[in-house]
């Protein structure tokens, strides 16, 4: 071996171990990567579909969205999402339809009041007597508002001489079976008692199925005016009495001013 090899060969070497160290250091180490939380803005739709296919049921609890979707009826899977609609506007139609035609039938029923006090009206303004009054009342309403029987009784002291059945004195116990209507002021619908329709109806008492019994009580006169009607669905305690209540002050500015003559 020459002299130069020899120097090669057994040339001291660096320790590497400071090397090494740093290299395992640098693989056993974990590496801390900071992730910033991110704020979920909106949700996505594939969240929707997860949520949706976990609750099933979601529809049917809050039918009301139904009316806020637009469902194609080509897609699979969602019919009974269609049909739970359509009945949903179908329901509602209806009950817009079911209002409409009670509107409709107010109004019309209105109109036709309207025209039978015009010629209840006339009735009235054509009558020159009290007997004119209770004649052309008992056409006017036979007429025009349905009625069969017609009976007025004023509550005077010296009653007409040729009307006597059209006065009941003051004292007159035929008066006691009126005494709620006269007490209160307001008009009574119903069957009458066997006791009110023989006053007010004499002999035809037994005929009379229902009647609206509206008092008058005004400064220059007192009185009961009484329609009655052989069908016992025609006057009942749950219609209205507005339209009595002005007929009758019709009537008794009528009879007030004839009975002054």
């Amino acid at each position: 071996m020459s002299e130069e090899l020899e120097k090669i060969v057994n040339k001291p070497r660096k320790p590497r171990v400071v090397k090494l160290k740093e290299t395992v250091e640098k693989i056993v180490k974990p590496k801390v990567v900071k992730i910033k939380p991110e704020k979920i803005t909106e949700i996505t739709a594939e969240q929707v579909t997860h949520y949706l296919q976990a609750h099933p049921n979601f529809f049917i609890e809050h039918i009301h969205l139904l009316e806020h979707l637009s469902i194609p009826h080509a897609t699979v899977g969602t019919v009974s999402l269609i049909s739970k609609q359509l009945e949903l506007f179908r329901s509602r139609s209806q009950e817009m339809e079911n209002k409409l035609v009670e509107l409709v039938d107010i109004a019309r029923g209105n109109d036709m009041t309207v025209n039978r006090m015009h010629k209840l009206n006339l009735a009235l303004l054509d009558a020159l007597t009290l007997e004119d009054v209770i004649t052309n009342l008992n056409i006017v309403l036979s007429d025009y508002f349905l009625t069969d029987f017609v009976a007025i009784r004023l509550i005077q002291a010296e009653p007409h001489r040729d009307l006597k059945g059209l006065f009941l004195a003051p004292d007159s116990k035929d008066l006691k079976p009126f005494e709620n209507e006269l007490r209160s002021g307001i008009p009574s619908c119903g069957k009458p008692t066997l006791t009110q329709a023989r006053v007010l109806f004499g002999f035809q008492a037994n005929e009379v199925k229902s009647c609206a019994i509206v008092p008058m009580l005004f400064t220059d006169l007192e009185g009961l005016f009484v329609i009655g009607s052989r069908d016992e669905n025609r006057f009942h305690a749950g219609m209205g009495n507005l339209f009595l209540t002005q007929m009758s002050e019709v009537i008794a500015t009528c009879l007030i001013t004839l009975s002054q003559q």
